[in-house]
């Protein structure tokens, strides 16, 4: 009985996302396309015409391109739960690793593996036609197999023992075992921050110090007047992945560093630049970062204890169209892990425009720091740069925006930038 509601209720779920998701969509395409024969006035003396077309038809193409995307994953989805994918993979992995861990950990390996492969069409289409349409690609189908490979490594090195510690805690460590799930993951995550820029961004860029003497005086003259230490100023050469620019801190604690892509460098004026780090400064400075980090850890708390009591529950297997291996000594913590992650996204879909609020609510207080500690201007003709060279919209759907844009529209945040500097 439960479990035919559970399906139901997922089922339900699913039609509702993929429903508001594709008027979404629909809405921002018809928006976009609509506002496409005009540049906006605020923008009318700073963004061509035809760049903010190039904008409306990247937009619209990326929006397309997710609507598919959309539609295959809810296919896949399906595939792996109520039609009895993931079940005949489980059956699969048990006969062929004969139970215990083994099973377990060749479960995990089995569903990334034909996930990955179900992705990467999808991948490569997306850099190699859509992207490259656009003028964005800087990749070569060379470059593209090497960071895959070089991603599933990472993944084997660094993704299986933390897989292997969940699942041992999930079978052995007793009804808390959640609890103790999450320290690890809290852990595992804060050594991320501290490993990835020297350790793990390195194998896919190449990053050298920032040579440019005059330039490097003027940010190590702003990050002493708001009282940020760095391990470095650096410059990743972004260029030979794509055309898309931008900037961004790497690290944790006495380990952070400030990371210019080449294309950001090569675009901007010294003053601008200047701009765009004290927005990225703000963030450090109003604790946004700290905050996020702690958002994430509550929120994955929430999901490690739900998890812990829905690994118990038959109908949350049988719902989903699985049936657990009942074998002596045996335990389908991997399934449950595998289900949980399938279909956690259906069910908080909904809960996405919170999310943008936060994150919106940060970019605004970071503009009106850089506004304090520079010219408010400089920032703006930055973001104006920026948005033309990256074919960002001026034009979004405000209900899309809402729900899924992390930073503000361009003509809202230039208009509360431009009342700082009044």
């Amino acid at each position: 009985m439960y479990s035919h509601a559970f399906s139901i209720l997922f089922v339900s779920f699913l039609a509702l996302t993929l429903a508001v998701r594709f008027w979404l969509a629909s809405r921002h395409i018809r928006h976009v396309l609509a506002h496409r024969s005009a540049v906006p006035a605020e923008f009318a003396a700073t963004i061509p015409l035809a760049a903010h077309q190039k904008a409306a038809d990247y937009t619209i193409a990326r929006t397309k391109f997710g609507m598919v995307t959309m539609l295959v994953n809810a296919v896949v989805l399906v595939g792996f739960t109520l039609l009895g994918g993931l079940q005949w993979l489980s059956v699969q992995v048990f006969n062929l690793s004969g139970g215990g861990m083994w099973y377990q950990i060749g479960l995990v390996v089995a569903f990334a593996a034909v996930s990955g492969l179900i992705d990467l069409p999808l991948d490569f289409y997306r850099q190699f036609n859509l992207e490259e349409r656009f003028g964005f690609n800087k990749m070569s189908k060379g470059l593209f197999v090497a960071d895959m490979l070089k991603g599933i490594l990472l993944a084997a090195v660094i993704g299986l023992p933390l897989v292997w510690v969940v699942l041992t805690l999930m079978e052995k460590s007793g009804e808390l075992w959640w609890l103790y799930a999450w320290f690890v993951w809290s852990g595992f995550q804060l050594l991320m921050m501290v490993l990835f820029p020297t350790v793990i961004a390195p194998m896919f860029n190449k990053f050298t110090p920032l040579a440019d003497d005059s330039l490097k005086a003027r940010i190590e003259g702003l990050m002493q007047r708001v009282g940020f230490a760095s391990k470095g100023l650096f410059v990743m050469d972004g260029s030979k992945r794509s055309a898309h620019g931008n900037a961004y801190f790497s690290g944790f604690g006495a380990n952070k560093r400030i990371v210019f892509f080449d294309t950001l460098l090569s675009r901007l004026a010294p003053q601008e630049i200047e701009a765009v780090l004290a927005h990225e400064l703000g963030h450090f400075k109003l604790k946004h970062i700290v905050k996020r980090i702690a958002m994430m850890f509550a929120i994955s708390l929430v999901f490690l204890a739900l998890l812990g009591y829905l690994k118990n529950q038959l109908w949350f297997y049988t719902g989903l169209g699985v049936s657990p291996i009942i074998v002596p000594g045996q335990s389908n913590d991997a399934l449950a892990l595998i289900l949980f992650m399938l279909t956690l996204p259906v069910f908080t879909f909904l809960l996405g425009p919170l999310t943008s609020l936060s994150s919106r609510k940060h970019e605004f207080e970071a503009d009106a720091f850089a506004a304090k500690h520079t010219d408010a201007q400089d920032l703006v003709s930055a973001l104006v740069k920026m948005y033309e060279d990256n074919a960002s919209t001026l034009t979004p759907d405000p209900l899309h925006s809402a729900f899924y844009d992390s930073h503000p529209p361009a003509s809202v945040r230039i208009r509360h930038l431009n009342m700082a500097a009044q």
